[in-house]
């Protein structure tokens, strides 16, 4: 936890920061661009990385380049020597290092974390992050108004903490993976080994559904955060910081709900009645949809800060639900040695969407206003839920109405993972052939002692 708090309070004192350096908000936008620049260009090959090293390593690795980056500005700040270079530098190598820690922390979940503690171990990392989005930033604030270097020293300690409790950890858990060769005994390019990552997420049906809606989820929720700032002119900052910090308190909520929940859709009495609607995690998945929609029409009510920080809290809470189901589904099902590729590019793609969500929101609320704009997201995302709630079931009826022939024009009419566990051949087959052989057998020997009066040709001598 100690890493994501100083991940987000970096997010905050760095831009600050440059404003205090250069009085520019251009150098702002510049200092927030370096931090989160690296999602964008190294989630996919550090997922790569990841695959071929021991996670462990890979925490500790990052730990201590984010330290010493981190404490290279405090020292900078403390001589009065930080240049605005130095710090978008520093920003940049925070991001990318925070990309390769969060993938690697996944893949040592699941090597180190016994399958039976895995959901309180999920629920614990998922609560952790929301407490990071929702308390961090107001705190690096405050610490930065303390003193300029004050912040940077917090994150200095938080850092060794965190290097600190990697290396302490127990390693008689940890599976270490093993590679495997190219044909033909050669190693295998970059291309190849990411093409196999994306293989693998396209080969999980649940994983391409979640992928889809997260990226729509996103983007939303990030639209409407700038609607709401671009229309909080007459607000506190108070206020706007209560709205921005209900998804975080909405997720700690959801993270805390998650393991009871999960254990409620299984319940004996329970889960027969809902097995028609799917597997539990689809169930959350569709849930997460109509939540987020109904989320999206209370700022269509009310333009209140109330409104849209209620609006907020109901995604957050949604959206941890179903991150919660997403990482146990990837670190149950997903082959050994692709898992932090397979994160990494549903990394990529989600976080692709935050990036494009400002200018979109920026520009919609340029077009048609605040309350437009709020309408138009609901209407959207409605639009979305029904076409799904819709289709889901019209392809289930389809499917089930398709004859299990032989491929037409060597096309497969349906998917393997669709079409469930296999069915068993008959059994005893081969020994019912045996039987009525055996039969037939006694049947042919009896013959002749049923006409034991008859002589045969060759007595006769015929």
């Amino acid at each position: 936890m100690s890493s994501a708090v100083g991940f987000r309070t970096l997010g905050v004192t760095y831009p600050l920061l440059a404003l205090s350096l250069t009085k520019s908000p251009v150098h702002v936008g510049w200092a927030g661009f370096a931090l989160t620049l690296p999602t964008l260009l190294f989630y996919v090959p550090a997922g790569l990385l990841v695959d071929r090293m021991t996670a462990r390593a890979v925490m500790a690795a990052t730990e201590a380049a984010r330290l010493l980056a981190v404490a290279s500005v405090f020292l900078a700040v403390l001589f009065g020597g930080v240049t605005l270079p130095h710090l978008l530098a520093a920003a940049f190598v925070e991001g990318t290092f925070w990309v390769v820690y969060s993938l690697a922390e996944t893949a040592l979940i699941r090597s180190a974390v016994p399958r039976a503690s895995l959901v309180g171990m999920l629920a614990t990392s998922e609560t952790s992050s929301h407490v990071a989005v929702m308390a961090a930033r107001p705190v690096g604030g405050f610490l930065f108004g303390l003193g300029h270097c004050v912040p940077f020293v917090m994150n200095t300690l938080l850092f060794l903490a965190s290097l600190t409790a990697v290396l302490t950890l127990p390693g008689g858990g940890e599976r270490h993976v093993l590679r495997t060769a190219a044909p033909g005994g050669g190693k295998t390019s970059f291309l190849q080994e990411m093409t196999a990552g994306v293989g693998e997420l396209r080969s999980h049906r649940f994983l391409r559904n979640a992928m889809a809606l997260t990226t729509v989820t996103n983007l939303m929720i990030n639209m409407l955060i700038i609607v709401f700032v671009a229309g909080s002119v007459t607000h506190s900052p108070l206020e706007v910081g209560l709205v921005l910090a209900a998804s975080g308190l909405g997720g700690v909520l959801g993270s805390a709900l998650a393991p009871p929940l999960r254990r409620l859709l299984r319940h004996p009495l329970l889960e027969p009645r809902l097995a028609p609607l799917g597997p539990p995690r689809e169930i959350l998945l569709f849930a997460h949809m109509w939540i987020w929609a109904f989320a999206l029409l209370i700022p269509v009510v009310g333009e209140s800060p109330v409104f849209f920080g209620a609006a907020l809290f109901l995604m957050g809470c949604a959206g941890a639900l179903s991150n919660m189901s997403v990482r146990a589904f990837e670190i149950d099902r997903v082959a050994e040695g692709k898992l932090a590729r397979v994160v990494s590019v549903h990394r990529l793609t989600t976080h692709g969407a935050v990036c494009l969500a400002a200018p979109l929101g920026g520009f919609l609320v340029s077009a048609v206003g605040v309350p437009a704009a709020t309408r138009s997201l609901f209407l959207v995302m409605s639009g979305i839920t029904l076409s799904v709630a819709v289709a889901v079931p019209l392809r289930r009826v389809l499917r089930s109405g398709t004859p299990a022939g032989p491929p037409v024009s060597g096309r497969i009419l349906r998917r393997p993972e669709d079409l469930g566990p296999p069915v068993p051949e008959p059994v005893c087959r081969r020994s019912d052939l045996f039987r009525q052989a055996v039969r037939l057998c006694g049947q042919v020997r009896r013959k002749p002692r049923s006409h034991r009066g008859l002589r045969t040709p060759s007595q006769t001598g015929r």
